[in-house]
């Protein structure tokens, strides 16, 4: 039923708006609704963001380490409890680069120390970048107390070790002086022929000698300091060392080779006390070896340095032996003073290297003397070797 005067299609048209309005307004409060769940969300949201923060700034704060936050351009945006007792506090919003200014670098990588005198700590560094890329977090470990402990375990054990080396020394001191007092004590005896006393005086001279050599490379082995430090060509020491070994193993009967496959690679040590150790290495090795066998040193470039392979087709050793042959006073043979190898291994690790052997009985040994390229230590034995067997 249309209204009187009104058209049809303007009946029409006033439903629809009517209809419009009412969805409009159904769907405001929909809106609304919405709006007020996103808003509790965001809330509880928020209110999870708070909990969370709290919670990590309280763990920072019981953290142990230092913990220093860096935004990308370096800058301090966050530090803890411990990176300020060893930073100092103030330093939210300054560069990481004034901070670095106070460290002291030390001998180990990765360590520093920072304070001044009288509260020095020492500290190890590590750097992680954020995923995001936008920083990086910065982890101090305070290590002072550790590296303590771990220089007096490491002075525990040189004390302990010298014990054992003074006993040592006390021991093999005792015998050719012994003999020496004795056959000094018989040149009294008025009886003796002129012949017999100059045979008594050059025993006594000869025990005195030895003395003098087993002291001489007790104090080459108890040294630290090198004599000097050059840089010379891998190929040049081991023709030097072929010139000076290849006519005493000639003279026993014992062939002798020696192969340089470094071109004209260089390392830079003491070259003399590398040559005498190299040249204890092979005289070993040359009277290990009988008549008619062979001792070949070999010199090889490898990724992280030179190997030289000093070998013989001598006795061998068991696995006693070859266990102790690096100990200081441990010889095989009468003359020997126990000291040859312990300071070679010393020279190679003054270098940075070390000294391995293989060996068995009956299929002779093999010394490999290794050396960094790059290890340029600034301390290693020197001095020339004594000849010493293993």
């Amino acid at each position: 039923m249309s209204v009187p005067g009104t058209s049809p299609a303007a009946s029409a048209q006033a439903g629809e708006q009517r209809l419009d309005a009412a969805q409009l307004a159904e769907a405001f409060a929909l809106f609304s609704r919405a709006s007020e769940e996103l808003s509790s969300a965001y809330n509880a949201l928020q209110g999870q963001v708070e909990q969370l923060t709290e919670r990590l700034n309280v763990l920072m704060a019981a953290l142990p380490a230092g913990v220093v936050v860096l935004d990308r351009a370096s800058r301090v945006v966050q530090l803890n409890r411990a990176a300020e007792d060893l930073l100092g506090r103030a330093r939210e919003g300054r560069p990481w680069s004034e901070a670095v200014q106070a460290f002291e670098p030390t001998g180990t990588e990765g360590e520093v120390t920072i304070g001044a005198a009288g509260s020095v700590r020492r500290v190890a560094l590590s750097h992680t970048a954020l995923d995001s890329g936008e920083g990086q977090i910065v982890l101090l470990h305070d290590v002072t107390e550790t590296h303590r402990m771990r220089e007096q375990a490491e002075r525990n054990e040189r004390l302990a070790a010298m014990g054992e080396m003074v006993a040592g020394l006390a021991h093999q001191l005792r015998t050719p002086l012994s003999a020496a007092l004795l056959y000094t004590a018989n040149l009294r005896q008025a009886e003796l022929s002129p012949a017999d006393r100059d045979k008594v005086a050059d025993r006594a001279i000869e025990r005195l000698r030895y003395l003098e050599r087993l002291i001489r490379d007790m104090l080459l082995f108890a040294r630290g300091d090198s004599l000097g430090r050059q840089r010379f060509a891998v190929c040049e020491l081991v023709l030097e060392l072929a010139h000076t070994l290849e006519p005493v193993a000639r003279a026993r009967g014992v062939s002798f080779e020696a192969t340089c496959d470094c071109d004209d690679t260089t390392v830079h040590g003491d070259r003399k006390a590398l040559g005498g150790a190299l040249t204890n290495l092979l005289e070993n090795a040359i009277q290990a070896t009988a008549v008619g066998g062979d001792v070949v040193i070999a010199a090889s470039r490898e990724d992280d340095g030179v190997a030289f392979r000093v070998s013989d087709t001598g006795s061998g050793m068991d696995a006693v032996q070859a266990a102790r042959v690096f100990e200081p006073f441990f010889t095989t043979r009468a003359e020997g003073t126990g000291l040859g190898l312990a300071i070679a291994r010393g020279v190679a690790r003054g270098h940075g290297g070390d000294i391995a052997l293989e060996s068995s009985p009956g299929k002779g040994s093999c010394f490999t003397l290794h050396l960094p390229l790059l290890a340029e230590p600034d301390r290693a034995d020197g001095g020339e070797l004594v000849n010493e067997e293993r």
